[in-house]
């Protein structure tokens, strides 16, 4: 009998940790939405030509706080001068921490 509990026990726990894995991994956006927050953003400002994302989360670090984010890149034509942009989003709210133009 303490075998047979022990075993629903185990069965129990090895499906709630994969349906709580599930939950946590459909909380993150997905590279394409990142990639379109960052070009609505930009088309505020102006049409651009260009867009690319990387679609592996990386680490990004700001002072004191450490994000995990998707890396996008934004090229635009401004008084016939190409402009590029790197942005990162966060992965998980899909707010931009950072923009930096590329020289």
């Amino acid at each position: 009998m303490k075998g047979k509990y022990f075993l629903l026990g185990l069965g129990l726990g090895i499906t709630s940790t994969y349906l709580v894995k599930k939950r946590v991994e459909q909380s993150k956006i997905s590279s394409d939405k990142a990639l379109a927050i960052v070009k609505k953003a930009f088309k505020e400002k102006g049409p651009i030509d260009g867009s690319w994302i990387y679609t592996i989360p990386e680490i990004y670090s700001n002072e004191h706080l450490i994000y995990e984010v998707y890396k996008a890149g934004i090229s635009r034509s401004v008084d016939n001068q190409l402009e590029q942009y790197e942005a990162y989003i966060d992965i998980y709210t899909g707010v931009i921490v950072h923009v930096e133009q590329l020289h």
